[in-house]
């Protein structure tokens, strides 16, 4: 499996239908949830593609918040390859990227709640900030 980090301006068209194709099917048609996917935040985010064979099979991207933090949003496998391992590989490669290009920074990320415990593993802590977004529970979590 390889992993890369690039800006919205060095995705080829073609990677950029996927990766869009990928967030629909996960987060619109998966788990049923209209909504804005497409929202003009990834043109100045950095984007962590996981492909096999050529094929994107994980995803995520990290944006530069504010001064105190940056995020990474839009985690994703492909479901059948999920409990794989996959996606602490992506998340490890996305925090990475993500000191390295924001040092000081904290990560911040709105997790789904179901997702506690796997964020806690790679070092998040919860800040007790619960909410629902697009009638999903979720999380903030931080890591320093």
């Amino acid at each position: 499996m390889k992993f890369d980090a690039k800006r919205f301006d060095e995705l080829d068209n073609k990677t950029l239908h996927h990766i869009f194709l990928l967030r629909s099917e996960v987060f619109v048609v998966e788990q049923e949830c209209v909504y804005q996917d497409i929202d003009g935040k990834d043109i100045n985010s950095i984007h962590i593609i996981g492909k096999k064979k050529e094929q994107i099979i994980a995803y995520s991207r990290i944006m530069n918040l504010n001064s105190e933090f940056c995020s990474i949003g839009r985690v994703l496998v492909k479901k059948e390859l999920r409990k794989k391992g996959i996606g602490i590989k992506l998340m490890q490669k996305s925090i990475e990227k993500a000191r390295k290009l924001y040092k000081q920074k904290k990560i911040k990320i709105s997790a789904q709640e179901y997702l506690k415990k796997f964020y806690t593993y790679l070092g998040f802590k919860h800040t007790g900030k619960r909410y629902l977004e697009d009638g999903i529970p979720h999380i903030e979590m931080i890591l320093n």
